[in-house]
This record gives C-alpha cells, sequence and structure tokens, in this order.
C-alpha cells in the first residue's frame, strides 16, 4: 500500500518493481505483445510525429527510462532518440548519455531474463542482427543496439543553413552512429514531406508495416536511411586528415568519430545539458541547509570531472584504411 509520504518517484518506482516481479504473470514466449515507443532526446523536439512514452527533457530526466521499458515489454519495445540538429555541440553527449543508460537498463533486463525465460533473451538477442543480411560486410564492425532504434535529427531547416563542411560532419558523423548501432536515421524539419518520412519509420515500429527501401545519403538533402541499408565503405572514413587521425587516440572506430566530432563541436558539459527549469533552483522555495549541500553536489558535476577519462595510445599507419586500424586494446 501507498503511504501518504510517498513521493511521485516513489509510487513510480514501486510500479516498475510490481511490473518486474509480478506474482503470477512471468514472462511466456509466444504471448501477444502491444507495441511500445519511447520518444527521447533533445527538448523541443517534434511532438507531431507520433504520441507515445515520450521523454522529452534531453539528459535532465534520464533516470526516468528505466520506467517505461520492463520485461514485460522489452520484446515489442523500440526506441526514437531525437536530436536537435541546430545544436550539434550538444549533440553527442546527449546522444551518448541517452543510449549508454537505455543500453545498460535494456541489458540488466536481459540478464533476468537469461535466467527466467532463456528462449525470450535468444530472441531479442537474434532479433538485434535481422536488419543485416547475414553476408553484410560489416556484420565484424558493429555493436547493434539491444532493441529497435531510430534515430531522428530535427530542425532540419536550421542545420540546412550551416556551413557545408560543419553539415558535412554531422551528417556523416549520424551516419556512422546509426549504423554502428544498427538505427534508422531520418532528418526532419516542420515540412510535412520529411515529417511522412519519420511516420513512415515509426509506422514501421508500431504497427508492422512495410519498411521503406528508398534512402537518401546525398548530405546536401536530408537524410533517409532505414537500418541496415548503410556500409561503412559507403558512410567513407571520419572528416579528418590523415594527419589528425593519427594523432588522436582511441580504443574503437566510435571513439574515433567521437573524437573526430567533438574537435569540430566541443562538447557542452553533461551538467551543462541537465540544467533545465528545475523548482530547487527557484528562489522562493530556498532553504539554507539543503542549498548549501545541493551546491556540493553539484560541485561534483564538472566538465573536469565529466572529461576526465583518458583514452590509452593507440598507433596508426597512415597508409592503411581507417578500417584497418589496430585500435588499442583496454
Amino acid at each position: 500500500m501507498p503511504k501518504a509520504s510517498d513521493t511521485l518517484w516513489d509510487l513510480a518506482i514501486a510500479e516498475v518493481e510490481k511490473r518486474e516481479n509480478p506474482d503470477d504473470n512471468d514472462v511466456k514466449p509466444g504471448e501477444v505483445w502491444e507495441k511500445s515507443i519511447l520518444f527521447m532526446g533533445n527538448k523541443n523536439g517534434p511532438k507531431d510525429v507520433a504520441h507515445f512514452w515520450e521523454l522529452g527533457g534531453g539528459t535532465s530526466l534520464v533516470e526516468l527510462i528505466q520506467i517505461p521499458i520492463t520485461s514485460h515489454n522489452i520484446r515489442s519495445f523500440a526506441v526514437v532518440l531525437v536530436l536537435d540538429l541546430s545544436k550539434p555541440h550538444e549533440l553527442w553527449t546527449t546522444m551518448e548519455n541517452l543510449l549508454q543508460v537505455t543500453r545498460n537498463h535494456v541489458n540488466k533486463i536481459l540478464t533476468k531474463l537469461e535466467k527466467k525465460t532463456p528462449e525470450v533473451a535468444a530472441e531479442i538477442k537474434q532479433r538485434m542482427w535481422n536488419h543485416l543480411q547475414r553476408d553484410h560486410p560489416d556484420c565484424a564492425l558493429i555493436d547493434p543496439f539491444p532493441i529497435p532504434l531510430v534515430i531522428i535529427g530535427s530542425k532540419y531547416d536550421i542545420f540546412h543553413e550551416f556551413d557545408s563542411e560543419m553539415r558535412k560532419i554531422i551528417s556523416k558523423t549520424l551516419r556512422f552512429v546509426s549504423h554502428y548501432y544498427g538505427a534508422s536515421l531520418v532528418f526532419t524539419s516542420k515540412s510535412e514531406a520529411l515529417l511522412l518520412k519519420a511516420r513512415a519509420l515509426i509506422n514501421h515500429l508500431a504497427f508492422g508495416y512495410d519498411k521503406s527501401k528508398s534512402v537518401s545519403v546525398d548530405p546536401s538533402k536530408p537524410l533517409f536511411i532505414p537500418a541496415g541499408l548503410d556500409s561503412m565503405s559507403q558512410i567513407g572514413p571520419p572528416p579528418a586528415s590523415d594527419s589528425d587521425l593519427g594523432k588522436m587516440r582511441a580504443n574503437t572506430p566510435l571513439e574515433l568519430w567521437k573524437k573526430v566530432f567533438e574537435k569540430a563541436f566541443p562538447p557542452k558539459s553533461f551538467c551543462d545539458l541537465q540544467d533545465t527549469k528545475d523548482p530547487a533552483q527557484d528562489s522562493q522555495y530556498a532553504e539554507y541547509e539543503v542549498d548549501v549541500m545541493r551546491a556540493q553536489k553539484n560541485q561534483v558535476c564538472s566538465p573536469n570531472a565529466v572529461h576526465s577519462q583518458e583514452l590509452e595510445q593507440y598507433k596508426r599507419n597512415a597508409s592503411k584504411s581507417w578500417k584497418e586500424m589496430d585500435f588499442d586494446s583496454d
């Protein structure tokens, strides 16, 4: 029974635990599932694409991801990540943190399912690869997201006014990230034609409609690339000179692309992105003792703390293509 003192967060957590540990309703193979889709990402993303679960506060509400995704709906769950193309300095940090938290939560659910219903966990893991042809040349180079993922680049109308080199870096990077995670990628704006393309991908996730086979990879036009229809050879190397690539330190291709992107667009810290209209910052609710403790906590979250991890040194032969690099092992 909920207590009068329970906060909304306490009640939400209790509801998740109830779903995760039911008395007599364990997950069974072959059950009929309702489709569930979580929209997450930058604030003020496109709200007229569909109406399902929505976590639109950027990275500020990242802890809430655990609420909609449970062991009971994971087989039919999908994620739509909305990234604001007009704010490239926030793009990688938003994407990285939201996908990392979501992936960690999904992996925890899969670990539990492997013990209770291993056939369900095996089915989900196998589906991660279904969008790729068996003989796809990039099978050894990618790391598919554990549940279906669509990446939407919003505000294309603003992005289109950027310098061509800026657009090239952003477009190539999002193509690589989407392909690496086995995700679909689409750029949208308020244009009805672009929204229809985004809706086509959402309808495929939500209602099982046929996946579009059309592809648009021209960097001067809005990108539209369904999962599995891109390749590393078509994407090409990271947009940087051979000398710059040789000086960068990375353990994986993903880290190399991150380095190149953040050199062009130095990121805001994770803490800056968590900044929202927070009632705790409202002076009318000020409490000295509480505010002092909060200030001490916030000091931990600084750019130096966020970016203190160092990558190990790697060596690169300039004559090799980037795919043939010998990345450092951990």
